[in-house]
């Protein structure tokens, strides 16, 4: 027979967005259990956004140092991995130790449990011969997973999902990469500056295929100019290793090998136990309203949701869930200015919608596009400038709706366009906007005007 324990508040999965919810409501006075089998943290930490992020920024310096013959005189520089491998593996807490982080919320008045937790019925989580009920709120916060897709031959061979690539000590001389979203490509212009040879095979047409075509375009420009090579329009049929390198047989009949194999092909939501909460345990995400409630006493918040598999997504709909249970009030859940960084190089941001998404909504469009390189600072910037901005108005209501900003700060740029698009921001009042010269963001002022 399992014991039960009552709590106030069950947090299943101590990711970035369970974390925040666990230690405020911890540090709110409330009696917190945070579950999670491993660790505290979540996929961000330790194998997503900020040890791919020095990754990044590791392969951004050997490439500009690449650049110094255009602009300043000669360079040399030869690429070497291992301070990479070191400086993620000091980062991670000395080899993936999520020992500050159970302090961190210990520390707040919270009690973590390590182990699996299986959802057994309304408010109540098993934990090997132990079960709790929550008395007030039972929040899902229980992330993603890499999804592997269903390829001849795939399951058993030693495949790399983000983890492994972002683990590996040593690099390999050649990389296939299966998807080119933002994960595949980050991960394949990182390992192809470092000089791998990297293949992405991608199943629609372009790279970034979620994003605006100018900004496949970009991408693609870039990436293969870092030697990457990309297989748009195929996918693979069949896969095999022989103990020393992938084979992996594409749609069109034609064949690709590699050393290593890197699955990229998207995440879906981990969602064992959610039939007892009539939710479909089959599904991607779990679906909520505007407070993140998903049932009576039930909340579900971060990756899990399917509303941006991004750590700015989970903290944002943390404090939504976490003011809800406490009764604070306050706005809920808007996603109509949704930001998005796919951090290569040049870097793309977006925010919003596209110029598709909102045609096929009935907006009446009007659309601006505008090449960095016809900025002042895009001229000064020199080589590594390629990039553009480009804005989609609601012409009806006088508001933007979407951007994109592809450059050398593409990503930071983005920031004015998401204040705009979050508040509905008159076009006129935009215009009117004074931008600092001369600065990649004063181009918003001459694409504003083509508006």
């Amino acid at each position: 027979m399992s014991e039960i324990e009552e709590v106030d508040v069950i947090v299943l999965g101590m990711g970035v967005g369970g974390e925040e919810v666990a230690g405020r409501l911890a540090a709110a006075g409330l009696n917190v259990i945070g579950i999670d089998n491993t660790l505290v943290g979540g996929e961000c930490p330790y194998w997503g956004c900020i040890p791919t992020k020095i990754m990044v920024r590791a392969a951004g310096a050997l490439e500009e140092a690449r650049r110094i013959p255009g602009l300043a005189g000669a360079s040399t520089v030869t690429p070497d991995w291992s301070p990479v491998a070191r400086r993620i593996r000091d980062e991670a807490t000395d080899n993936w130790n999520d020992k500050v982080a159970v302090d961190r919320f210990e520390a707040k008045g919270g009690r973590f449990v390590r182990g699996t937790g299986e959802i057994v019925g309304a408010g109540s989580v098993r934990v090997g011969q132990q079960t709790y009920a929550a008395t007030r709120a039972l929040v899902i916060a229980t992330g993603t997973r890499a999804v592997v897709p269903s390829v001849e031959g795939l399951a058993g061979t030693p495949y790399w999902t983000n983890r492994e690539a972002v683990e590996a000590a040593a690099l390999p001389k050649s990389l296939l990469v299966l998807g080119g979203g933002a994960i595949g490509c980050e991960f394949a212009q990182v390992f192809a500056r470092f000089g791998v040879s990297v293949t992405i095979i991608e199943g629609s047409g372009r790279v970034l295929a979620m994003e605006e075509p100018e900004s496949s375009e970009v991408a693609a420009r870039a990436l293969r100019a870092d030697g990457v090579r990309i297989l748009g329009g195929v996918r693979a049929a069949q896969v095999s290793h022989d103990g020393a390198e992938f084979s992996v047989r594409l749609s069109d009949g034609s064949q690709v090998t590699g050393e290593k194999l890197l699955v990229a092909t998207g995440r879906a939501a981990k969602l064992e136990g959610a039939e007892q909460l009539g939710l479909d345990p089959a599904a991607r995400f779990i679906k909520t309203d505007e407070r993140m409630r998903v049932a009576d006493k039930v909340w579900a918040v971060g990756d899990v949701t399917g509303n941006g598999v991004f750590t700015h997504m989970a903290f944002y709909e943390a404090d939504i869930a976490v003011r809800d249970i406490l009764g604070q009030g306050g706005p809920g859940a808007d996603y109509r200015a949704k930001p998005r960084v796919t951090f290569i190089d040049p870097e793309i941001g977006a925010v919003g919608m596209t110029e598709k998404q909102a045609r096929d909504a009935g907006i009446d469009v009007r659309v601006s596009h505008l090449p960095l390189s016809s900025t002042t600072r895009g001229w000064i910037h020199g080589p590594g400038g390629d990039g553009f901005i480009k804005l989609i108005a609601d012409t009806q209501r006088g508001v933007l709706v979407g951007a994109t900003t592809a450059g050398p700060a593409g990503g930071e740029m983005i920031g004015a366009m998401s204040v705009a698009v979050h508040a509905a921001v008159p076009i006129e009042t935009l215009r009117s906007t004074i931008w600092a010269y001369p600065t990649f963001h004063r181009g918003f002022g001459q694409a504003l005007s083509e508006l």
